[in-house]
């Protein structure tokens, strides 16, 4: 049973080390990208609307594979943009049409659960991504938590907390151990 404990608890440091620095990669890429973490060359993005449904639903993330070449780009594909109002706001919806006007190629998009087009058509530079497909439902909220102030922190805290609490422990085990000899010098 003392086997078992010891190694519980060297795994169970190994996790919580192995989280903290998990946190703090997520934390500092989300920052340097400024607020997108990347995966493999994938922005990992939230889904905050339902306007994709059934296919992408509210709170899960996606992968996101930035286009450089928006040429590539066909009727069909979902893409994310940056919204004609808003260019904090990104939206993710199908291509449902591509239009040239004179020199100029735009995108007409829609959401899959919407009844109707977008307002505005998406022009080629408001283009930052194609979805690639990869999607986990409802992971979205807790990256959404990570990615605020109160979320790195609390992230950053807890584990920190948790190594403190089991480095104090283990250092009261030892003690005690030292301390039981000490007043029972044969046994």
């Amino acid at each position: 049973m003392k086997r078992f404990k010891k190694w519980a608890g060297r795994v169970s440091s190994v996790i919580i080390y192995e989280v903290l620095i998990c946190m703090v990669m997520t934390v500092i890429s989300t920052k340097i990208n400024g607020g997108t973490p990347k995966v493999f060359g994938y922005e990992i993005m939230t889904v905050l609307s339902g306007s994709m449904e059934p296919g992408i639903k509210t709170g899960s993330i996606i992968a996101v594979k930035p286009v450089s070449d928006t040429t590539t780009l066909q009727k069909g594909d979902v893409i994310t943009f940056k919204a004609a109002d808003n260019p904090n706001t990104l939206i993710t919806h199908r291509i449902i049409e591509i239009q040239k006007e004179k020199d100029r190629v735009q995108f007409m998009t829609k959401g899959d659960n919407n009844d109707t087009t977008d307002r505005s058509p998406v022009m080629p530079e408001k283009v930052v991504g194609v979805y690639s497909g990869f999607t986990l439902p409802f992971i979205g909220k807790l990256l959404a938590f990570i990615q605020s102030t109160n979320g790195a922190i609390f992230l950053m805290i807890v584990p920190g907390v948790l190594m403190i609490l089991s480095s104090i422990i283990s250092l009261w085990k030892a003690i005690s151990k030292v301390e039981s000899k000490k007043a029972n010098p044969t046994g």
